[in-house]
């Protein structure tokens, strides 16, 4: 097993239990939360902390009775701590993959709507493989699932995007091809048709994600691209709360096929000349860990 206990900056060393223990408080705002996450007693975590900060020569916590905040020198610390805590992770993960084990922790971004894979169905079969890997989610819409990839922040992530969109800077493969239906309520006129257009539908209110994101372009293209205006009354970040008001009457929505059959209470219909959107996985150029390649083939998906 490889061991990697400590960093040494300038002729000053830094552990990584040092790192652990801020990047604790700096998700927990507290080093009480920090120190339960961490299994130790708090007075031990807060000595290693306050080393540290005399190691380095800056306040990385602001310490009130009430909080704890970043200081600006923290804010700039973090992520490097984190990322030096990412870099030893992956090389034990190395070591023990060179030796026939898949251990350490990959972190999979999806979009709210994912739909070409059965993600629950995907994460049993791999839970049951490799027992030793821990699994993160992170849901985010596309373009900044994108970025988090880039950065090494995500490890694998599922998009949806515009047709002919590409996601830049990483690495990738097309999963699956889907069109827009309408999502309606029961009681709306639009839900006892067999199909529905562009124009019916601009003459409706409607729920959809934030102006900018991947998932809201889709329909802004269509639409523009028809030559028609809408109304957004409502933005949202999740498709549950989406269906929640159009159950109550509230607006309309344009959401993929293969997705909107498993939101409850609504009724779908197609829509001739709708949006389409193409669904990606993507990781990034830099490669992928153990545990990252093991998941691809768990999906079937090869990573050449």
């Amino acid at each position: 097993m490889l061991f990697i206990r400590s960093i040494v900056i300038q002729d000053r060393s830094v552990e990584l239990q040092q790192l652990r223990y801020v990047v604790a408080v700096a998700e927990t705002g507290s080093f009480t939360k920090a120190a339960r996450r961490c299994l130790v007693v708090q007075s031990a975590l807060s000595h290693q902390v306050a080393r540290l900060e005399r190691e380095l020569g800056a306040r990385l916590f602001e310490r009130t009775s009430r909080s704890v905040r970043l200081t600006p020198a923290g804010a700039a610390f973090l992520p490097s701590a984190r990322q030096c805590l990412d870099f030893a992770e992956r090389a034990a993960a190395e070591v023990a993959a060179a030796v026939g084990e898949v251990r350490g922790r990959v972190v999979v971004g999806v979009i709210p709507t994912v739909a070409a894979v059965d993600l629950p169905a995907a994460l049993k079969v791999f839970r049951e493989r490799y027992p030793q890997v821990r699994v993160a989610l992170r849901m985010s819409p596309s373009h900044e699932l994108i970025e988090q990839v880039r950065q090494g922040v995500v490890d694998l992530a599922f998009l949806g995007l515009p047709p002919g969109a590409r996601a830049e800077g990483v690495r990738g493969r097309e999963l699956a091809r889907d069109e827009h239906v309408a999502v309606v309520a029961p009681s709306h006129p639009l839900a006892g048709r067999a199909s529905t257009d562009l124009p019916t539908l601009a003459e409706e209110l409607f729920v959809d994600f934030p102006a900018g994101s991947p998932g809201r372009l889709q329909s802004d293209q269509a639409f523009a691209a028809a030559g028609l205006e809408r109304e957004v009354a409502f933005e949202v970040t999740t498709a549950e709360l989406m269906a929640g008001l159009i159950r109550e009457g509230l607006g309309v929505a344009v959401l993929p096929s293969r997705y909107a059959p498993r939101l409850s209470g609504v009724v779908t219909v197609p829509v001739a000349g709708g949006p389409s959107r193409v669904e990606h996985l993507v990781w990034s150029t830099a490669g992928l860990t153990p545990a990252a390649a093991a998941f691809l083939d768990v999906l079937g998906v090869p990573a050449d």
